[in-house]
């Protein structure tokens, strides 16, 4: 397979927007822990404050990852494209290699953190509504439709 200047530029606009939406996540998780930061100054304590707060340090962590490698695969990016410019072609499809692998790496991070996600509001909805916990899976198992209850 021969990698021109344009395979690697093919990246650009997929990687940028991806940190785009990481960004958003992080905005978002920053502002609920601002959230439950001033409940619990201001002496709001609930028993799954704990869970909460476990959760979010975890999710931010993978942000921090799925932004670094997303921004290392960029960077390989723009290296792969100047090993082509200079002709290094083996050494360009090595370094693509590396950023294809390194933006994998940052989906499957992110594919965590939305199930981490997931897992905090249904730990959210427990509390208010005492359900058991479920995910998709289960409920097309069990054959479960929420719409027969209603």
């Amino acid at each position: 397979m021969e990698i021109t200047l344009n395979t690697p530029a093919l990246l650009f606009p997929a990687i940028s927007l991806l940190l785009l939406a990481y960004t958003n996540r992080f905005l978002a998780l920053a502002n609920l822990v601002r959230k439950l930061h001033d409940e619990y100054v201001s002496g709001q304590k609930n028993k799954i404050l704990l869970h909460q707060l476990k959760s979010l340090r975890r999710r931010i962590n993978f942000i921090r990852y799925m932004q670094g490698l997303g921004v290392f695969s960029f960077l390989c990016c723009v290296a792969c494209m100047y090993s082509l410019y200079k002709g290094w072609a083996i050494i360009a499809e090595f370094i693509f290699a590396t950023s294809l692998l390194s933006l994998l790496a940052s989906l499957i991070i992110s594919l965590v953190e939305i199930i981490q996600s997931t897992n905090a509001i249904e730990l959210e909805l427990s509390d208010i509504e005492d359900l058991e916990k479920s995910n998709i899976f289960t409920d097309l198992i069990a054959g479960r439709d929420d719409k027969k209850e209603m």
